[in-house]
């Protein structure tokens, strides 16, 4: 993708940024940034691209996205309806992995930092009680002050560093330009597709809203992705299908139609093709853990 250059503002008083955000549209675009972001879910759900990974998030998620990792959360369509009564709550930080200086990441004392921000730049989901307790530091640092807010940030790195249950989110083979040019276009074909992708969308449809030619649109759209469009569409309707999963108000052959497959041979096969698991026994481990 050629994801949008994002500039962080940290503030005269502050050397990172801590915020809350309570709408659903903040930086609701394909983008990244120099600084590492540590984000919380405490209130939202919808769809969520780090690098070359799709999946759905919730509410209570946890992730850390290095610096230079294009990402997007695009939260569900309810979210944005006028007469919604849902709000979305976020707490997010920002900082430079030299914030603190040029040399404190060097200090061999600071290694499982060093590391884990390391790991971070192909995204990280924090899991289990870790999730928990970073969910916690990080209501302290969105109203702490002083020194007390480089300790918070420290203490929840350094959960994340020592938990056991973190997933590696984009491939490893993930890369982009650093191109701020067709970001309008790569916006349009990610909201189009999201909006339709429980109906077929057809080659000549999609290429109509890039406003290239339907030849050119496979070409461009592989160039940029490493993958084709079909299937970007599939992981769109397996993450959706992961979902309806979790929520568990329909049956696994109902929510096959409703996430956009045809044909349920199909839905079962690419559902364990990208999850490693059958949608039944995903439902599963989901409802145990």
């Amino acid at each position: 993708m050629r994801p949008q250059l994002l500039k962080v503002s940290t503030g005269p008083a502050h050397s990172f940024s801590v915020r809350q955000d309570v709408v659903p549209h903040v930086n609701n675009r394909w983008h990244y940034h120099a600084e590492v972001e540590l984000i919380h879910f405490k209130k939202g759900e919808g769809t969520q691209f780090i690098g070359d990974n799709i999946k759905p998030f919730k509410a209570g998620d946890v992730v850390l996205v290095g610096a230079h990792l294009p990402h997007y959360w695009r939260f569900d369509d309810f979210y944005f309806d006028e007469h919604t009564r849902t709000n979305a709550d976020v707490r997010v930080a920002h900082f430079g992995e030299t914030f603190w200086g040029d040399h404190f990441l060097q200090l061999p004392e600071n290694v499982n930092i060093r590391n884990v921000l390391e790991k971070a730049r192909l995204g990280i989901q924090i899991s289990g009680k870790t999730r928990v307790r970073v969910a916690e530091l990080m209501e302290r640092l969105l109203y702490a002050e002083g020194t007390e807010r480089i300790i918070y940030l420290m203490e929840a790195l350094i959960t994340i560093a020592n938990c056991k249950q973190l997933t590696m989110l984009s491939s490893i083979g993930f890369k982009h330009e650093f191109v701020e040019a067709e970001n309008d276009r790569i916006n349009a074909i990610y909201e189009y597709s999201l909006a339709n992708f429980k109906r077929k969308i057809q080659l000549d449809e999609i290429a109509g809203v890039a406003n290239i030619s339907p030849n050119s649109f496979c070409r461009y759209f592989k160039s940029r992705t490493r993958k084709t469009y079909s299937q970007f569409l599939i992981e769109i309707r397996v993450g959706h299908a992961c979902k309806l999963l979790i929520e568990n108000k329909l049956s696994i052959k109902q929510l096959c139609y409703e996430s956009g497959f045809n044909n349920f041979a199909c839905f079962h096969k690419y559902f364990k093709d990208i999850t490693g698991k059958s949608p039944l026994k995903y439902q599963k481990e989901f409802v145990a853990g």
